[in-house]
């Protein structure tokens, strides 16, 4: 009886601990803060369960800087108006991000502003407000 009982509770504890591997702690982005970045698309990344988009940005003495902006899976950025080719190498844009706390080059992803002026983010814009009665 007592063998069973430790079996259960080892059995609770790893399926406890698998998910909390599967994803990462949101700790280390400063959602207290936004800020907006431009620069060229080094690479564009459509994976699962989190795209990147690594900016190169240039600074005011001419120093080149690779930023990495973390965003949501592909899943919500098709729903969003997004697809694998919206954005490509060479492409200029400006990223809005919650920036890393550490103050390391990146942060979670807001919205992009592409070289048309055409803006995009992470979810879907909610439809108009109905204004029949």
């Amino acid at each position: 009886m007592k063998g069973s009982r430790v079996l259960a509770a080892c059995a609770t504890i790893v399926a406890l601990a698998v998910p909390a591997l599967a994803h990462h702690s949101a700790a280390g982005i400063d959602r207290t803060k936004t800020q907006v970045i431009a620069g060229t698309v080094k690479e564009f990344r459509w994976t699962n369960p989190h795209s990147w988009i690594d900016l190169d940005v240039t600074d005011d003495k001419g120093v080149s800087t690779t930023w990495s902006v973390e965003m949501t899976s592909p899943t919500f950025l098709v729903r969003a108006g997004w697809k694998r080719s919206t954005l490509k190498a060479g492409d200029k844009v400006s990223v809005t991000l919650r920036p890393f706390r550490n103050g390391d080059p990146g942060g979670l992803f807001v919205s992009v502003t592409l070289a048309d002026g055409q803006t995009l983010g992470e979810r879907s814009a909610a439809p108009p407000a109905s204004t029949q009665p």
